[in-house]
């Protein structure tokens, strides 16, 4: 699905970006991109749909070379940006004129996320608030049926219900063909929704593993005494320590929180 290889990337008159990236994802995931502020992640999704070009290095998404923006790579790719702009028209006509774009588009599965999310389809696009738009713009996305659908910072204007509906939501409407990249800050709202965790950080993917993968090797949990235990890695806590210990043989809830804490601060979680 998505392939780079020794990718070189860096902005106008700024630091190497990336330097020798190379990652593989397949289709059939919920794939969380973590990193911290300025580790490039808006910039790679934004390398992965076409939208900004690498210095060197291979690039290739569901077999195409998205910088060459072919129609049967882009009516594959969905793409929701941080910010984004809607035209001052209504619903219905946004849908009309843009879901031909996309030939899997599915008309019932809008209508029913629609319902979900509490949006009138006669709603005008600039009358909404900004939860509004974005909620309508997940639903598009989902509706699209896309190989590839990308959503950055997704739950970002949700309020708490709207971010339970869009969990329940991404995960009931995705097929084996799909792939799923989401960029987030909001580690907490996509914990329980993604089964591959992404972590980029200082130009350098530092852990591309499935979740089952790490709950059945690490242990995640809470003690109030360490002196007995010798933990992978640790945080202080008003009822104790979280920490991160040497699996048990059993499946364990995993902490992503945690997880990210313990890898971006150079733990090294083999």
């Amino acid at each position: 699905m998505i392939d780079l290889n020794a990718l070189k990337f860096s902005h106008r008159k700024k630091e190497i970006l990336f330097d020798n990236l190379c990652f593989n994802l397949k289709s059939g995931s919920i794939t969380g991109l973590l990193g911290k502020n300025g580790a490039g992640k808006t910039t790679l999704l934004k390398l992965i749909a076409g939208m900004i070009f690498p210095k060197d290095g291979k690039v290739e998404v569901m077999g195409y070379t998205p910088r060459k923006r072919e129609p049967n790579f882009l009516k594959q790719l969905y793409y929701l940006p941080e910010e984004f702009y809607l035209p001052n028209t209504s619903v219905k006509f946004y849908v009309k004129a843009n879901a031909v774009f996309y030939p899997n588009f599915d008309h019932e599965l809008m209508d029913l996320q629609m319902q979900k999310f509490e949006i009138p389809v006669d709603n005008r696009l600039d009358k909404m608030s900004y939860g509004q738009k974005k909620k309508f713009l997940i639903a598009f996305a989902l509706a699209t049926k896309s190989k590839l659908i990308i959503l950055d910072e997704p739950t970002n204007g949700l309020d708490i219900p709207s971010k339970s509906i869009f969990r329940r939501m991404l995960a009931g409407a995705l097929s084996e063909d799909q792939l799923v990249l989401i960029s987030t800050h909001q580690v907490k709202d996509v914990e329980n929704l993604i089964d591959r965790i992404m972590i980029l950080d200082h130009g350098e993917m530092i852990m591309n593993r499935e979740i089952l993968d790490i709950s059945e090797k690490y242990q995640f949990t809470t003690v109030r005494d360490t002196k007995s235990i010798e933990p992978l890695y640790e945080e202080s806590g008003p009822i104790g320590s979280r920490v991160i210990l040497p699996g048990n043989g059993n499946s364990s809830p995993v902490d992503i929180e945690l997880l990210f804490n313990a890898t971006t601060s150079g733990i090294k979680l083999t």
